[in-house]
């Protein structure tokens, strides 16, 4: 079997016992989980990792798929010595996070999905991201996705977290517009995976912002009554005043869930 390039990693938390692995959003790196991670209980360690193309981590030439993305960050974990782990994605990184349980099942010991869906995009969505796709790589820049933080983050964190707004903007800016393009057009390309939840019988974290536009509660009602099919141990965490940043807007709420989700993990 061909090996993967290995992607970035860093322990945000260092701790012991079954990892977490937190996979972050578009278009940003493994920082954005750096505030959640370090309200973690003590002894837990969590893993951030940069998908391909983002922060540190390089495209390998590989044609655009979330698939790949999840075969890399299933060889580097391997690779480091993680047999398996409880598997936390963000919004792109909870597409991954499925793909993971979709393609590697064993690895996957939990699931946490944060501010994210499961089902694919519609056309109009996957027109805009190929659109926006061509523009980064016509210009060069990361200057279409940098008014992303309006987006993001909710109506509450453009009153009383300001300083966000900045932090969210300068993690874009570093990006290489070649990652955004490869990014873009793999998220346009994923299917459904609502089946995935249908037949996961691990414990499962849904969690999202109230006031998330991108990926709003009734998509985290969907994915939470799908995993409830599989007859598994699912709770669904509602994060008040929070967009589709819920980790970086309320650090403390979803590291209260993420500790649940672990130690549910454990008690099976």
């Amino acid at each position: 079997m061909t090996r993967t390039t290995p992607l970035n990693t860093i322990d945000l938390r260092v701790g012991g016992g079954l990892p977490l692995v937190l996979l972050h959003g578009f278009p940003l790196d493994l920082r954005m989980w750096a505030a959640c991670a370090a309200v973690l209980p003590a002894g837990t360690r969590a893993i951030g990792v940069d998908l391909p193309g983002a922060g540190h981590s390089d495209l390998d030439g590989a044609r655009p798929s979330l698939e790949h993305s999840a075969e890399r960050v299933h060889d580097t974990l391997r690779e480091a010595g993680v047999g398996n782990a409880i598997v936390v994605g963000l919004s792109m990184g909870g597409y991954v996070a499925l793909a993971l349980a979709d393609l590697y099942p064993g690895f996957v010991a939990g699931l946490g999905l944060v501010d994210t869906k499961s089902v694919a995009d519609t056309d109009e969505a996957r027109a805009n991201r190929r659109r926006i796709a061509n523009a980064v790589e016509e210009a060069q820049t990361v200057d279409a996705v940098l008014g992303m933080p309006a987006a993001l983050l909710s109506d509450i964190s453009a009153t009383e977290r300001r300083h966000l707004f900045p932090v969210l903007e300068s993690w874009i800016r570093s990006q290489s517009p070649a990652g955004v393009a490869w990014t873009q057009r793999a998220m346009a390309a994923r299917p459904d995976r609502t089946r995935v939840l249908e037949k996961y019988e691990a414990p499962v974290a849904v969690v999202v912002g109230a006031q998330d536009k991108l990926a709003p509660p009734a998509e985290a009602e969907h994915m939470a009554a799908a995993a409830r099919t599989a007859g598994g141990d699912v709770t669904l965490t509602e994060v008040p005043d929070a967009g589709h940043m819920a980790p970086v807007e309320d650090p403390q709420t979803v590291a209260r869930a993420l500790a649940d989700l672990r130690r549910r993990v454990r008690d099976t």
